[in-house]
């Protein structure tokens, strides 16, 4: 594990064995981070946080609590996982907001799936297993597992696989084939799944 001294790192948080938190990186207390992690400069991982192992959260990327990332999840550079769906700094009395006024909700992001840099997802949403969120996206509704979205907000617009190349369609209907590992797989009602071979 590697801690750099500049990384704010709270005694009360978990942190697995070979992983590494850079420059200037928030960790919060009750924040779990699995083994292999890397946390990149300017990152935050907020209070109770649960990470996987092997995921990667690059430079100043958002992870707000209660956000869960399964095993292998990619958060770019400046991503934003929120989780104030309705957010106010005051109540509509005036008074400031405190955290008794309001019930933080989560991103989750399962297994494999990748966020682009500076893409934005509005709590609360899935994304699902080996998805992409394109650079720059706002995802504001769940994201079926192996989808390529984009835009804002963020679009289905196409399929990847597990190696995160898009897909290509089969030689029969509703397949479609990984061009960096052969993996084909099939697409039924909206969803995607891999044939076992």
């Amino acid at each position: 594990m590697r801690i750099v001294e500049s990384a704010d790192v709270s005694p009360e948080s978990t942190i697995g064995g070979g992983s590494s938190v850079w420059h200037l990186a928030q960790v919060r207390e009750g924040a779990q981070l699995g083994e292999n992690c890397i946390v990149g400069r300017g990152a935050y991982i907020g209070s109770g946080v649960v990470m996987g192992d092997n995921c990667k959260v690059q430079n100043y990327a958002l992870v707000y609590e209660p956000a869960r990332l399964g095993d292998g999840v990619f958060i770019g550079p400046a991503v934003v996982l929120t989780n104030d769906t309705y957010p106010r700094a005051i109540n509509a009395d005036g008074s400031l907001k405190s955290a008794h006024d309001w019930v933080p909700v989560g991103v989750v992001v399962e297994r494999g799936a990748a966020i682009g840099a500076r893409a934005t997802c509005v709590a609360p949403v899935t994304i699902g297993e080996w998805a992409t969120v394109a650079a720059g996206a706002v995802v504001v509704k769940d994201v079926p597992a192996y989808a390529l979205v984009a835009g804002v907000p963020a679009r289905r617009i196409g399929w990847v696989g597990e190696a995160g190349a898009p897909l290509f369609a089969g030689d029969s209907e509703n397949t479609w084939v990984c061009p960096e590992t052969g993996a084909h797989y099939l697409e039924t009602d909206g969803t995607l799944t891999k044939e076992i071979v």
